[in-house]
Parts: structure tokens; sequence; C-alpha cells
């Protein structure tokens, strides 16, 4: 299993990046708000890959952090949804503003993916609600670039890295640990805390909490 690639540019294209390691080129598919983050060609890079593999049939994708990997895997277990789909969804949303379509039923956010269809992404947000604040919670670790392991490919010379944590994921991550600590179910509290954080005011993890925990307050 190939779990992240790291190597040098030499191809770039809207929906796919060429990647040379050690003289050997991977292609490697990315959503358009990947591949317009990617640097130049000749300039090093890394992205984290997940493998579908079919019978006549091998394929590479690659997110810039693991959020966005595990957003895919998630995506791409609704049936229907394959990678092409998965990869329009997160290109169109990013892995922030697609929990938050989810976490809220907001279908219609789903929906101006290229590709994704009305009835379709009805079933991404019925089948993954209860199953996005999972990844939501855990989105401050999953976005910080852990160091090599087994499944690297690793080229030289070593790639200039950019810091991966998404501090906006780390408040997400740390709001909705604190509700669901406080007794709120998950999905009402992954619902607030989505709300909450479109309010410009809300731009620390207390002021994500307090707004959210306004949200949740019973209403006379």
């Amino acid at each position: 299993m190939i779990g992240r690639i790291s190597g040098t540019i030499i191809h770039r294209a809207m929906d796919h990046v060429l990647i040379d390691v050690r003289g050997v080129g991977y292609i490697v598919h990315v959503s358009t708000r990947t591949a317009s983050t990617l640097p130049p060609v000749g300039e090093a890079c890394a992205l984290y890959t997940d493998l579908l593999v079919r019978e006549d049939l091998l394929q590479l994708f690659g997110f810039p952090t693991l959020l966005e990997k595990e957003w895919h895997r998630l995506l791409t277990s609704v049936q229907g949804i394959g990678a092409k789909a998965s990869l329009a969804i997160l290109g169109t949303l990013g892995p922030e503003g697609t929990g938050r379509a989810i976490a809220l039923s907001d279908w219609s956010a789903i929906k101006a993916a290229p590709g994704v269809g009305p009835k379709l992404a009805q079933r991404v947000v019925m089948e993954l609600k209860d199953k996005a604040p999972t990844v939501m919670a855990l989105g401050g670790a999953l976005s910080v670039d852990t160091a090599p392991s087994d499944e690297v490919i690793e080229a030289a010379p070593k790639p200039r890295t950019r810091p991966a944590v998404a501090p906006k994921a780390n408040f997400t991550a740390e709001a909705l640990s604190a509700l669901t600590n406080l007794g709120y179910n998950p999905s009402e509290a992954a619902a607030a805390v989505a709300e909450a954080s479109e309010n410009p005011d809300a731009t620390d993890t207390a002021k994500l909490i307090r707004t959210a925990l306004r949200l949740l307050a019973p209403k006379d």
C-alpha cells in the first residue's frame, strides 16, 4: 500500500500531477483545489495517497493532508460516489466545508460539485451525517504532516514541505470534543459547531464553543 509520495513534479494538469521518485514517474490524481496549490514543475512536493485497485486498473489519488484523505475514504464508502465524485466534492468544498455541509444536512452544497446530482448529494448527507462527527473530531490530528513511515516513497533531495496544520480544523475538533464531553449528541454537536464556524467572531476554540452552545440552547 502506498500511503504517501514525495518527489519532484515533472508534469502538472488540472486533475493530476506526475511526480518523479528516483527516476520513476507516478501519476497522482488530485482535486482541482489541490492542483491549484501545488508548486510548479521542477519543484518538490509530497502528497498522502490512496491506492485504488481494480482488475484492470491501478490509480493513485493524492491529498495534501491526512484529514482530506480520510474524508475521501468516507465519501467513497457511499454507494454511487467513486473517486472522481469524491475529488469533485473535496475540490469544491475542501475537507472542512465538506464536513460542515454534511453536519448541517446541506445537500445543496454537496450538489454544487460537478457531476453530483441532487439524489446523490442527499444520499451523501443521509449516509454520512452520523459518521462525519468522528472525522471532524479528529480534524486537528489528521491535519498534521506526520514523519515518513514504511509506506512512504521518498525521493532525494528531501522535498520542501509546507506546514499542513489547519488551525480551523483544530478549532472544530476541539470544540466538537468539548461539546460531546458535555453530553451533547455527536450529530447535534457537529451541526452546531459547523454552523458556529461560519460566524466571523468564532476565531478560536473558546469562542467557537460559546457560539455553538448558544445554538444548542433550548429556544423559548
